[in-house]
């Protein structure tokens, strides 16, 4: 018990540290830890922990000011189907094909990242359409590409969803690098966004019995992580875009792996 407490301690200071709810981290733990367990009770168990550290982390972003809510609400609502679709195909899953690609898309998608130069963080663009003021003071001003971003979440939920990571590991990304957002700003809109698309896939996960299984294993995780999300967005106003960014690559490539490498351990 106090062992899956730490490890959701640390799910939840990393994963909201870089946005992405910390699935990344908490899927291949689990997957080597419950060899024999099914990918929708690992699945249902990995979503229900997110779903804690999203809502733990965004209420801490919300009062340094620093979510983007225009933004947050229409990429949630537009990716609202694809969560309930990712969650409900994980029955049909076969991770024989299906887990080498997509560890394929996300090892290119961390090289992608550490090719390309950080994105804007704590000092903001002098020009856009939107303008943001921390807590602290810190101003961002930026114009972000909200049509091409509610395109994006579709599928960026369907497939974290399915594959129990959240989603937040590609959407900051996206948004940094493709959508127009300061790095910090990505970061807590990106928690807002997991918060509501990732209660979609919790909720089906638990109406289809999945989510039974795993819930004295998903509880203790949870509490870890409402501890840990608090923290990790305090240290996120200590650490530079770029090196939110280099974490989240480092992030991808190891669920890259773990989805590469997942069908050599069961040959």
């Amino acid at each position: 018990m106090a062992g899956l407490v730490s490890l959701g301690i640390g799910v939840g200071a990393i994963g909201t540290l870089v946005g992405a709810g910390g699935g990344f981290i908490l899927i291949p733990v689990l997957a080597l830890l419950n060899p024999r367990e099914s990918p929708q009770v690992l699945t249902a168990i990995s979503l229900s922990v997110v779903l804690v550290n999203a809502i733990s982390g965004s209420l801490s972003y919300a009062r340094q000011g620093r979510i983007d809510y225009r933004s947050g609400w229409v990429f949630a609502l537009a990716g609202l189907p694809g969560a309930v679709l990712g969650a409900w195909l994980t029955r049909f899953l076969d991770r024989r094909v299906f887990d080498p690609l997509v560890g394929v898309a996300l090892i290119l998608g961390a090289a992608f990242i550490l090719w390309r130069p950080g994105g804007t963080s704590r000092s903001a663009a002098s020009t856009g359409t939107r303008r943001l003021v921390e807590r602290d003071g810190t101003v961002y001003v930026f114009t972000p590409r909200v049509g091409l971003g509610a395109l994006a979440s579709v599928g960026i939920s369907c497939v974290s969803s399915l594959i129990g990571i959240g989603g937040g590991i590609i959407h900051v990304p996206v948004m940094v690098l493709a959508l127009g957002f300061p790095t910090h700003v990505a970061t807590a809109t990106s928690h807002f966004v997991l918060a509501i698309l990732v209660l979609a896939g919790v909720i089906v996960h638990a109406a289809d019995g999945s989510l039974a299984p795993g819930i004295m294993r998903a509880i203790p995780l949870a509490v870890g992580a409402a501890i840990g999300a608090p923290f990790g967005a305090w240290l996120s106003t200590r650490i530079g875009g770029r090196w939110i960014l280099r974490g989240l690559a480092i992030g991808l490539a190891s669920v890259g792996l773990r989805l590469l490498l997942s069908q050599v351990w069961k040959a």
